[in-house]
């Protein structure tokens, strides 16, 4: 969602862990888009549940701010500040930038961080983007023509073919899938207020 938000216009995005900590933004900035999910769901109240699809259609974002919470995205991150000289989010949709990125900062160490379902178990999606960066910092081939076909076959991929399941869009499943669709990397930054925001990365 991120790196999709970002290259529609939108100027930051700021994880979030706690729910009430992003509501209580949203509170004061009333123009900022509040969104994120738990168990996958829109959390009530909130502008957009972590769907890139819902995110895209919820008016201009350029220039705008979103704030961000997940149930186990925004909690890695967030981890990650506290420790990290520099936070990138990695994704299929932006692969091969964020490893120019990481080449670029010239990184003596790097610690990719999978954060599985709900942070508590290996989930196919998460460790197959792992692999596709950890080939991509070695210089090692990596088959893309396999990663749609297995991304489709796993079991978080059920909800976006059910209609059933509203709150997943179909079209979810093909922005997330994306390989190296965005150009650009996505990193962790201290703002002026204060707190950490997701930027472009130049």
């Amino acid at each position: 969602m991120v790196a999709h938000a970002l290259a529609a216009g939108a100027a930051r995005v700021i994880p979030v862990e706690q729910v009430e900590a992003a509501r209580a933004l949203k509170a004061e900035h009333p123009d900022w888009l509040l969104v994120g999910e738990r168990h996958a769901r829109r959390l009530p109240g909130f502008d957009c549940g972590n769907s890139p699809t819902e995110v895209l259609a919820a008016g201009p974002l350029v220039g705008r701010t979103l704030i961000h919470t997940t149930h186990a995205g925004t909690q890695g991150l967030s981890a990650a500040a506290r420790s990290a000289d520099a936070v990138l989010t990695g994704a299929f949709v932006n692969a091969a930038a964020t490893v120019r990125r990481v080449h670029a900062l010239g990184a003596r160490e790097v610690s990719i961080v999978a954060m599985g379902h709900e942070a508590r178990e290996h989930c196919i999606e998460d460790d197959l983007c792992r692999q596709l960066l950890l080939a991509r910092l070695l210089r090692r081939p990596f088959d893309l023509g396999s990663i749609a076909p297995t991304l489709r076959m796993a079991p978080a991929a059920v909800k976006f073919f059910d209609p059933a399941a509203d709150w997943a869009p179909e079209g979810d499943f093909a922005l997330c899938s994306a390989v190296d669709v965005v150009d650009f990397a996505v990193q962790l930054r201290r703002q002026p207020e204060g707190f950490e925001a997701l930027e472009r990365a130049c």
